[in-house]
C-alpha cells in the first residue's frame, strides 16, 4: 500500500512538473520609463521643428547682415527730344556708368552684431522649447501614474465598502444592529463605486494626454517605482540664476538691444556713393569718362531720434533683465521649498501615518464584525485610511511636479550658445 501511495505521489509530482514546463508563460511588457517617454516626445513634438526653424531663420539673417550693398547700373541720355538741333536723337549724349555705395561708420559690422545677438536668442528659444517639453512630459507622466494610484485606491475602497455592506447586512439580518447601519453601508458602497468610475476616467484622460505628447498611444505599464521614490531633504543651496535658461533669454534680449544702439549710431553717419562711367558724344562720336561722388545731407533726419529710441529700448531690456533675475531667484527658492515640503509630506503619509491608518482600519473591521465597535467607528477608520492613501499619492505627485519645475528653472544654458557681451553705452 505504501508503495502504491508513493508511486501515485511521484506520478502526480511528475505530472505537475510537466504541466508547469508546458504551461505558456505570460509575457509582461516592460514599463515605459520617464526617459523613454522623453525620447519619444522629443522625436514627435513639433516644438523641436519650431525651434530649428527659428535657428535657421536667424542663421539666414546673419548671412544677410554680412552682405554689402549692391552696385547700380546707370544709363542716362541727354539732349534728346528737344527743339531745333536737339530734335530727335541727333544730338544725344548717352552715359553708361556704375555706382557703388560705400558704407561708412561700421554699419556692416553693427548689423552683424545685431544678427549674432538675435541668433543667440533664437538658439536660447529652441533650448527653452526643449526644456518646456521635458517639463510638460514629466508632469504628464507623473499625473498618469498618480491617476493609476488613485484608481488602485478606489478599487480597494470598493472592495472594502462591498465587504462592509455584506457584514452590515448579515448583522441586520440576525438582529445584531439597526437597519440604519445597512443603509449607511449602502451609501458608502454607492459612493465608492462612483469614485471608482471617476478614477477610471481620470486614468484614460491622463494616458491619452501623455500619448498626445509622445505621438502614440500609451498601453504599457508605467514606472511605478520611480513615482514612489521621494528623495531626501538636503541643505537648500542658493542657485545663481545667471547661468540658467530662465535668465538667458532676458540677457540675450539685452545684448540685442545693445547691438541695436550701436547700429543706430552707425546709421547716423552718411554713406558715400562713388560712380564711374563713359559718355558718348553724338556730335563728334567721341567718348569721355564720367566720375562722380554723392553723399546725402542729414538735414531733416539726423538719426538722433532713432538712436534715442534704441537707447530707450536698451534701458527697458536692462530693467527687464534685472527683473527676470529677481523673478528667477524667487521661483527657484519657492521650487526648492516645494520639493522639500512635498518630500516630507510623502514620507509622512506613506510611512508611519499610512501604516497606522491601515492597522486602525483592520482593527475596526474585525471589531465591527465581532460587534465590539459601532459602524461609525468603522466608517471613520475607513475614511481616515482612504484620506491617508490619497494624501500620499497627492504628496508624491506634488513632489515630482516640484522636482520637474526646479529642474526646468535651473536648466543651464547649452555650452554651444554664446551670448554676446553687453556693453554699457550710456557714456558714448
Amino acid at each position: 500500500m505504501n508503495r502504491l501511495i508513493a508511486a501515485a505521489l511521484a506520478a502526480a509530482s511528475c505530472a505537475s512538473i510537466a504541466q508547469a514546463q508546458t504551461a505558456p508563460t505570460a509575457v509582461v511588457a516592460p514599463p515605459l520609463t520617464l526617459e523613454d517617454a522623453l525620447a519619444l516626445a522629443r522625436a514627435a513634438s513639433p516644438s523641436n521643428d519650431a525651434g530649428d526653424a527659428g535657428v535657421r531663420s536667424a542663421d539666414a539673417a546673419r548671412r544677410v547682415a554680412g552682405l554689402r550693398p549692391n552696385p547700380e547700373l546707370q544709363v542716362q541720355s541727354e539732349n534728346v527730344a528737344g527743339s531745333g538741333a536737339y530734335r530727335g536723337l541727333s544730338s544725344a549724349e548717352t552715359t553708361v556708368g556704375l555706382a557703388l555705395p560705400i558704407e561708412l561708420g561700421g554699419k556692416r559690422s553693427a548689423r552683424i552684431g545685431v544678427a549674432d545677438a538675435r541668433g543667440a536668442r533664437a538658439r536660447i528659444a529652441a533650448a527653452i522649447l526643449r526644456a518646456d517639453l521635458e517639463l510638460t512630459v514629466t508632469q504628464a507622466y507623473a499625473e498618469a501614474i498618480a491617476a493609476e494610484r488613485r484608481l488602485d485606491i478606489a478599487r480597494t475602497q470598493v472592495g472594502i465598502a462591498t465587504e462592509g455592506l455584506r457584514v452590515a447586512t448579515d448583522r441586520v439580518q440576525v438582529g445584531a444592529t439597526s437597519p440604519i447601519d445597512q443603509q449607511r453601508a449602502e451609501v458608502a458602497a454607492v459612493n465608492a463605486r462612483a469614485a471608482l468610475e471617476k478614477a477610471e476616467r481620470a486614468v484614460l484622460v491622463a494616458r491619452a494626454n501623455l500619448g498626445r505628447l509622445l505621438g502614440r498611444s500609451v498601453a504599457e505599464p508605467l514606472d511605478m517605482a520611480w513615482f514612489d521614490r521621494a528623495g531626501g531633504i538636503g541643505p537648500v543651496i542658493t542657485v545663481d540664476p545667471d547661468g540658467t535658461l530662465a535668465l538667458a533669454a532676458a540677457r540675450a534680449d539685452l545684448a540685442t538691444a545693445n547691438a541695436q544702439v550701436r547700429l543706430a549710431r552707425a546709421q547716423r553717419i552718411p554713406d558715400l556713393t562713388v560712380s564711374a562711367g563713359a559718355r558718348r558724344l553724338e556730335a563728334t562720336n567721341d567718348v569721355a569718362a564720367v566720375v562722380g561722388v554723392s553723399i546725402p545731407i542729414p538735414l531733416f533726419n539726423t538719426g538722433k531720434a532713432a538712436l534715442d529710441q534704441a537707447r530707450a529700448d536698451r534701458d527697458q531690456a536692462d530693467a527687464l533683465t534685472r527683473l527676470a533675475r529677481l523673478d528667477a531667484a524667487r521661483a527657484i527658492a519657492s521650487a526648492q521649498a516645494d520639493v522639500a515640503n512635498a518630500a516630507t509630506a510623502a514620507r509622512a503619509a506613506g510611512g508611519p501615518v499610512l501604516a497606522a491608518a491601515q492597522e486602525a482600519a483592520r482593527i475596526a473591521r474585525i471589531g465591527y464584525g465581532q460587534g465590539k465597535f459601532g459602524q461609525l467607528e468603522l466608517l471613520d477608520a475607513e475614511r481616515t485610511l482612504a484620506e491617508t492613501r490619497a494624501a500620499w499619492v497627492d504628496a508624491l505627485a506634488a513632489y515630482h511636479d516640484a522636482v520637474a519645475r526646479l529642474r526646468r528653472l535651473t536648466q543651464p544654458v547649452p555650452t554651444d550658445i554664446q551670448i554676446p557681451e553687453t556693453i554699457d553705452d550710456h557714456e558714448r
